[in-house]
C-alpha cells in the first residue's frame, strides 16, 4: 500500500484546482467494482442495456450520496448510480479517488425519459441544486473529487448544456457571483473517456443511511430554460 500513500502526500501538495495529468494518474485495475443488480430506489437497473427511448448523462455536482438522492426523485428519470467520472484511472476505488490522484469526480449517472424530463428542465435542476461557481470544491468538501460536471452522451445534450450554462452565467453575474466552474464535455472526449461504477455501498447511500452527510451548497438562483 505505499504506492497508495505516496499518492496521497503527491495529493495534499497539488494545487486543488489542478486534476492529475494522465501520466501521473493512479494504475487502476481491469475488473469493475461489482453493484446490485438494481436501484434500491427506482427498482430499475443500473447497469444496460437501458430502455428503448431513454438517455443517459453523468453529472457531477460534489458529493454523489446528497447529489443521487436528488436526482432519483425527478419525474422522468428511470434509474441513477453513484459514479467516479471524468479521471484517469480504470475502475478506481473510493480511496483512490479520495486521493484526487484518480482525475475523477463524484458523479450520479442519470438515465431519463426526455418525452417526460426534458433534458433541459434537467439540467436546470443540476445548476440549482449546487453551487456551480465554486472550483473544486463544494462547500466543506474540498479536491477535485468534488468538482462541478456535465458528462453528456449526445451532441443535442452538449449544445444544450452549453446553451443552459450560458443562460444561467448571465443571472449569476446579475447577482455578483463569479464564473460557473462546470466542466462540460462529452462523456466520450473527457479524459478516459468512461465512469466506472461507486462501490455498492455508495449507491442510494442515503436510504440506506437516512441520517448520512447530506452536502447541499447552493446558489439559490434561478435557472432559466
Amino acid at each position: 500500500m505505499g504506492w497508495l500513500q505516496d499518492a496521497i502526500r503527491q495529493s495534499a501538495m497539488r494545487r486543488a484546482t489542478e486534476v492529475v495529468d494522465a501520466d501521473s494518474a493512479l494504475p487502476g485495475r481491469a475488473e469493475p467494482v461489482a453493484v446490485a443488480p438494481k436501484n434500491i430506489v427506482t427498482g430499475n437497473p443500473m447497469v444496460p442495456p437501458f430502455p428503448e427511448g431513454h438517455e443517459s448523462i453523468v453529472l457531477g455536482m460534489g458529493c454523489f450520496w446528497g447529489a443521487e438522492k436528488v436526482l432519483w426523485q425527478l419525474d422522468g428519470v428511470w434509474t441513477t448510480a453513484a459514479v467516479y467520472a471524468g479521471g484517469w484511472t480504470p475502475n478506481p476505488t473510493y480511496e483512490e479517488t479520495c486521493t484526487g490522484a484518480t482525475g475523477h469526480t463524484e458523479a450520479v449517472l442519470v438515465v431519463f425519459d426526455p418525452e417526460v424530463l426534458p433534458v433541459e428542465k434537467l439540467l436546470a435542476e443540476f445548476f440549482e441544486w449546487h453551487d456551480p461557481t465554486q472550483g473544486m470544491r463544494q462547500g466543506n468538501d474540498m479536491g477535485t473529487q468534488y468538482r462541478s460536471a456535465i458528462y453528456t452522451t449526445t451532441p443535442e445534450q452538449l449544445e444544450a448544456a452549453r446553451r443552459i450554462a450560458e443562460g444561467y452565467q448571465k443571472e449569476l453575474d446579475a447577482e455578483g457571483y463569479g464564473p460557473l466552474t462546470t466542466e462540460i464535455g462529452m462523456l466520450e472526449e473527457v479524459r478516459s473517456g468512461q465512469y466506472a461504477y461507486a462501490e455498492d455501498y455508495h449507491q442510494q447511500y442515503l436510504v440506506k443511511n437516512p441520517g448520512g452527510y447530506d452536502c447541499h451548497v447552493r446558489s439559490g438562483i434561478a435557472c432559466p430554460i
